[in-house]
């Protein structure tokens, strides 16, 4: 199936007949992103206004245009898409009405999409990025941010393009991952919140090794080595030692690439229906905290920074009743 109920498998609960049918599209299963939104998509349709159904195929990129174009009503975003879209660059330069279209879409929230993990087997004799010669490696769905990212990260590290200095594997994250524990292909790189899950299924069952610069490496780069954490919407994330156990062998902090993502809708969803959604989530974190320990990463100071979208006059509604100060980039217009 395409399409999950999230609430009602989730947790148990009928949706009720008269709840707003809203569409939300998220990558696949197995990313932090998917993880947010479809625990977001959980909690507001137990508040029982509004039924989100959510597809979690096709990538964020595409669903950006079908968003801005009235296919879906909600998806996943991120500042360096969004710039992307804007100015017609990457996988929009054929997309002649792409500019056009991102002036469609309205910020709900940011949250961190976590470090770019980029695992190979102790045993491959893989031991920094610049081993990646010769090798395959799955970078992230083709055509996606995620891909592009990492395509980045590897070529400030080491100067190697995809597809001529490396191969690329080409997959969806599901198939990926199982490919990876197959063997089919040398490198997998996944960005999620330290400590992320499918690494801690790897590092259960198999020595791994996280491939980056440690501390001493970081210091000594160039700043065009640095430049793709300095990017608006990325950061620099550092993966310390014991973070995944003994099955990861590294022996110091890995530093890497991070991303800022989010949950955007259109400018022309209803601004009660937006502030009612944005309300309903944020309450139902705050009751989960306590035993959700990944929430800790998700708050509503990082939900409004300013990322170069601007927020859905529903979504700063319920931020500036909160008390919430926000940002000039973000503000809604």
């Amino acid at each position: 199936m395409k399409i999950w109920k999230v609430a009602a498998i989730a947790a148990g609960l009928a949706i009720p007949a008269q709840a707003e049918e809203i569409k939300m599209a998220t990558i696949a299963p197995g990313t932090s992103a998917y993880l947010t939104m479809t625990t977001m998509a959980t909690i507001v349709n137990q508040a029982g206004e509004h039924n989100i159904s959510v597809d979690a195929t096709g990538a964020a990129t595409k669903h950006q245009v079908q968003l801005a174009q009235g296919q879906l009503d909600l998806a996943m975003t991120s500042p360096t898409i969004f710039w992307l879209m804007q100015n017609g660059k990457a996988m929009y330069q054929k997309l002649e009405e792409a500019p056009e279209l991102s002036e469609n879409l309205r910020l709900i929230t940011w949250f961190p999409f976590g470090g770019y993990h980029a695992v190979t087997y102790a045993d491959s004799g893989i031991e920094s990025l610049a081993d990646l010669s010769g090798k395959k490696v799955f970078l992230g769905p083709p055509g996606g941010g995620a891909f592009n990212t990492a395509k980045q990260w590897v070529q400030a590290q080491t100067g190697m393009v995809n597809g001529e200095d490396y191969d690329v594997f080409k997959g969806s994250w599901s198939s990926a991952f199982q490919a990876f524990q197959d063997r089919q292909f040398d490198v997998y790189f996944i960005g999620g919140v330290a400590p992320f899950p499918q690494i801690e299924q790897l590092a259960a069952t198999s020595e791994i090794r996280l491939l980056g610069p440690t501390q001493a490496q970081w210091e000594a780069q160039s700043e065009d080595q640095q430049k793709p954490t300095a990017i608006r919407g990325r950061s620099l994330e550092i993966i310390t030692p014991g973070t995944y156990g003994e099955g990861v062998v590294n022996s110091e902090a890995v530093y890497t690439v991070g991303a800022v993502v989010g949950v955007n809708t259109r400018v022309d969803m209803d601004a009660d229906v937006i502030y009612q959604i944005t309300k309903a989530y944020w309450e139902g974190v705050e009751e989960m905290r306590a035993t959700t320990p990944w929430l800790a990463d998700i708050t509503l100071e990082y939900a409004i920074r300013d990322g170069g979208m601007r927020l859905h006059p529903g979504a700063q509604r319920y931020y500036e009743e909160i008390g919430l100060t926000i940002p000039e980039g973000s503000m809604a217009n």
